[in-house]
């Protein structure tokens, strides 16, 4: 703190803050306060002993010192904890047993004892204060103490807030008295005592700020103000009828039965109906403000079901209305759920807040217009820690091994039947060697029996050979997918064929391919099974009813992922890693010979990034994580159109424009995700309402208002996100669109990467994106002039396989463009699991020289697309799969030392990116030199002066 504090207290007014509610009140409540507790009580130890033995409700924490200084900061100034037994000083001493800190070497009369409270306090609440201070070395025995508020908002400004104030002595423990109350959130809260002139010691006791309810807790390990199951909603089951309840642009009301009797409540007596809804975002709904935290996780489950308007089934969703202090709203989707009028249903979600909100609202919507939603009851709490998670356990993984019974065909169909009315025959004439990327996993094998499967008589596009292989599953292992499959004459058109498995209701991909020509061609693909079943049926399927489909050699077997670890590992040496020779140079060299070198990385310069968004940056520990573990951020949504214009004029660039400005004083490079979008879902509403000449206009003037607000700001762009996979603006714009929209960028920006960006491509789970099609797609763009100048693999992978993420890389790596993995995620309830997909995809990326960078799709609970995908806990906890990335970011971190040879030098083999060499000379001085080590083959000779 740097601030100027008049010792003698000047009118504390000066000093508000504008934005807190009611302050002057507080004020005049405080300071009258402090004139009826500015005494010296006969009872004062008896008084003393009454607060120290309070209910705990405390937010204080380490309030009495027990636990020495832990969670306080001596602000600019010196402090320790003594025993009250102890003989400092005399003239405080006291007959109760405990401990009392000491404030010394103070220098002015701001300096004092803080601490922070930030996640302890809500706005709209009242705290009570009470602390008991003493001083010492004061020429007159006496001198004011003060209790106050450090405020730094949102806007980076600061105020402070007075609290109270005593006269404090040098003879006995005195009593500051005070209440406070904030009307919205600021960034940060500290509460701290201050106030004698400078040399004189503050003594203080204890410190109490009493929980205004008993629904807020304290979220940190030394203690908890109230039950953790407790709900912080009011009224959650309408006992006491709407109180507490309102209807959110609809009315509502209150029901022991609906429908002729017929709706009886799930539990309870009572539940509540929306009446009148016009609007899908109608519903009913409760205010939260002030008993919800900041970085603290909320599990949220609800009954629900839906009536009226002829509507048998429609989606209820659970949401969070936020608003800053600063007016900006945000809606937080928690969950959702398909109710009917039949029954009753749960809604189950979870919530986090990374900011310091001035209102929360939790409310119910979704249903169409007329539909009215029921709900029973609402449960808002703490969710609970999972438990600790485990490895799962497998025996016999048998690596390798085929578990598709007569694969060869040696047995005729024996073990396969048709599914459907086709006709199943064995045929030779198919390859005799293992599809390319089985040959990966598996390495040398027995060569293919050349027989294969023909299917005929097929009537749907689903028919096919199959076969039973529950028995042979194991949960949570990673298959890989592999076979040879073509096709019979007769079709009009290229034909998708697919390997699949059917695992009880579900369908799960394995795998596919697109078939133009009459040849054999390879499917792969992968699949993992997380829940028992209680059948699997695998089976191939895909072509035009009337189109013979063939297979050979099908294979589904379990991937050893450790041994591909191992050959990757020599990859990346090859790769990423070069042969550094250290040069010193001195007045007398011969004295250098044996001196001592100590080697260490600083930064790798391989890019690893994640996406953020713009709620992140006011969690101090997500900004934490960030930017100690990633160089790189991609936004999540803030920079995408329908984000920026959400309606025809009305832009948003504040969000964007916040998130650039904190990775720029973070040194963080940027991508820029997404200029447009061609997926038709992804359009705003009022852009698909556009004439074609309109929609021209909005097209070129987003391209000029974008690029030119952050020019050299993004280091790349994704011009037109899923190209692959959407056509609104080819549709609409014509065929010429994609590639001006290229021209037209790099014209506005052209010190920006342009990139293709597009899903499953790396996985061959889906044929619209194979690494073929995308291949012939980027060529394309670049025949008619466009300047595509990156390729984005989105990489939201299941169950990935080394050797076919790596066939992709190699086939996309043919065009010579640098390739980056632009939104990696992994999804499974398993973190060990999760941990080793992860592993899989940031080996194969940093051993391929095609690779040039990785972006995650996120590492927050709570904060990403997907579920099960976090690295990090919603309250900050590491979890397994956060662990491996650690791990791997130390692995890929290069450290040496040694000594100075006969030649002067000191050689290594490191990874590229920044270093720093200290030497201790023979004269014992420590000098400290940085170098860089850039990419390429030959050794690289670092000349070092000392």
């Amino acid at each position: 703190m740097s601030r100027f504090l008049n010792c003698c207290f000047t009118s504390p007014v000066s000093r508000q803050s504008p934005d807190l509610q009611g302050s002057s009140d507080i004020m005049e409540k405080a300071s009258a306060s402090n004139v009826n507790g500015n005494f010296k009580s006969e009872n004062l130890n008896e008084e003393l002993k009454d607060s120290l033995s309070k209910p705990a409700t405390n937010i204080i924490l380490n309030h009495d010192f027990s636990g020495g200084l832990h969670l306080w900061h001596p602000n600019s100034c010196d402090g320790f904890v003594v025993s009250s037994e102890s003989d400092y000083p005399q003239c405080l001493q006291t007959k109760l047993s405990g401990h009392f800190a000491v404030i010394t070497n103070r220098k002015e009369c701001w300096q004092g004892l803080e601490q922070d409270i930030t996640n302890r306090v809500s706005a709209g609440s009242t705290y009570t204060v009470c602390a008991w201070v003493g001083i010492s070395g004061a020429l007159h025995g006496v001198a004011d103490v003060q209790a106050t508020l450090k405020l730094e908002n949102h806007d980076s400004s600061v105020s402070y807030l007075f609290i109270g104030r005593t006269s404090a002595s040098t003879e006995h423990w005195e009593k500051i008295e005070g209440t406070f109350s904030l009307s919205t959130m600021p960034k940060r809260v500290t509460f701290y005592l201050e106030g004698p002139s400078p040399g004189i010691d503050l003594l203080i006791r204890s410190v109490e700020v009493s929980c205004p309810s008993s629904t807020q807790c304290d979220n940190q390990s030394t203690g908890s103000f109230c039950d953790e199951d407790e709900n912080i909603i009011q009224n959650s089951t309408f006992d006491d009828g709407l109180k507490n309840w309102s209807g959110r642009g609809c009315k509502i009301a209150l029901h022991d039965s609906m429908g002729d009797g017929k709706i009886l409540p799930k539990s309870g007596k009572f539940f509540a109906s929306t009446v009148d809804r016009t609007q899908n975002w109608n519903g009913i709904q409760q205010e939260i403000t002030g008993r919800v935290q900041r970085k603290r996780a909320y599990e949220v489950v609800a009954t629900v079901r839906i009536f009226g308007n002829n509507v048998t089934n429609a989606e209820v969703r659970a949401t969070l209305w936020v608003q800053a202090a600063d007016l900006r709203e945000q809606y937080i989707g928690i969950a959702r759920v398909q109710a009917t009028d039949k029954d009753w249903v749960q809604l189950q979600g979870k919530f986090l807040l990374n900011g310091s909100p001035s209102r929360v609202v939790v409310y119910l919507e979704g249903p169409p217009p007329g539909t009215d939603i029921l709900l029973n009851n609402l449960v808002v709490k703490h969710a609970a820690k999972a438990p600790p998670a485990s490895p799962p356990v497998i025996e016999n993984a048998a690596f390798g091994v085929n578990i598709i019974a007569n694969s060869n065909l040696n047995a005729g169909t024996n073990g396969w039947f048709p599914l459907g009315n086709c006709t199943l025959s064995v045929k030779t004439g198919s390859p005799h060697i293992l599809p390319p990327m089985a040959e990966g996993s598996l390495g040398p094998h027995e060569p293919l029996s050349g027989r294969y499967i023909l299917v005929t008589n097929r009537t749907q596009t689903w028919m096919g050979p199959a076969q039973m292989i529950t028995d042979e599953v194991k949960l949570y292992l990673t298959y890989q997918v592999s076979a040879w499959v073509r096709i019979g004459t007769g079709a009009t058109r290229p034909q998708g064929i697919n390997v699949a498995l059917g695992v009880d209701s579900q369908w799960v991909n394995g795998g596919q391919v697109e078939i133009n020509e009459d040849k054999w061609h390879e499917v792969g693909g992968s699949f993992r099974i997380e829940k028992q079943p209680t059948k699997i049926m695998a089976y191939v399927q895909g072509p035009d009813p009337g189109v013979d489909l063939m297979v050979a050699g099908l294979q589904i077997f379990p991937v050893d992922r450790h041994a591909r670890f191992r050959h990757l590992r020599k990859e990346t040496d090859k790769i990423r890693k070069r042969d550094v020779i250290l040069k010193f140079n001195a007045s007398d060299s011969s004295a250098l010979v044996g001196t001592f070198v100590t080697v260490k990385q600083t930064q790798n310069s391989f890019p690893f990034g994640s996406c953020i968004n713009r709620t992140n940056i006011d969690n101090e520990d997500f900004v934490d994580f960030f930017s100690k573990n990633f160089n790189w951020a991609v936004f999540g949504n803030e920079l995408k159109w329908y984000w920026t214009e959400p309606q025809q004029g009305n832009f948003n660039y504040k969000d964007a424009d916040e998130m650039v400005k904190f990775c720029e004083s973070r040194n963080i490079q940027l991508r820029g995700h997404c200029i447009f979008w061609e997926v038709e879902g992804a359009v705003q509403s009022w852009l698909r309402s556009l004439s074609k000449n309109d929609l021209m206009t909005a097209v070129q003037n987003r391209l000029t208002g974008l690029l030119t607000r952050y020019k050299g700001k993004f280091k790349h762009y994704d011009v037109n996100n899923e190209m692959m996979h959407g056509s609104f603006y080819q549709d609409h714009l014509g065929k010429d669109i994609r590639v001006n929209m290229f021209k037209i960028a790099n014209q506005l920006d052209p010190s920006a990467i342009l990139f293709v960006n597009d899903y499953h491509v790396e996985d061959g789970a889906d044929s619209r994106s194979s690494p073929e099609k995308y291949i012939e797609h980027i060529l394309g763009l670049q025949e008619q002039g466009a300047p595509v100048g990156g390729i984005g693999i989105q990489g939201h992978i299941d169950s990935p396989v080394g050797p076919i993420v790596c066939s992709a890389l190699d086939k996309l790596g043919i065009l010579g463009l640098p390739i980056w993995f632009t939104e990696l995620d992994f999804s499974s309830d398993n973190e060990f699991v999760r941990a080793d997909d992860l592993e899989v995809m940031l080996r194969e990326a940093y051993a391929h020289p095609a690779v040039e960078g990785v972006m995650l799709w996120g590492f927050w609970e709570l904060f990403m697309s997907r579920d099960n995908a976090h690295l990090v806990n919603a309250e900050g906890d590491i979890n397994e799969a956060g662990k491996r990335y650690l791990d791997l970011k130390q692995e890929w971190s290069s450290r040496a030392h040694g000594h100075i040879n006969e030649q002067g030098q000191f050689e290594f083999r490191g990874f590229h990116g920044a270093y720093e060499v200290e030497v201790v000379s023979f004269t014992k001085k420590k000098v400290v030199k940085t170098f860089v080590v850039d990419p390429g083959e030959d050794a690289v000779v670092i000349s070092v002066d000392l």
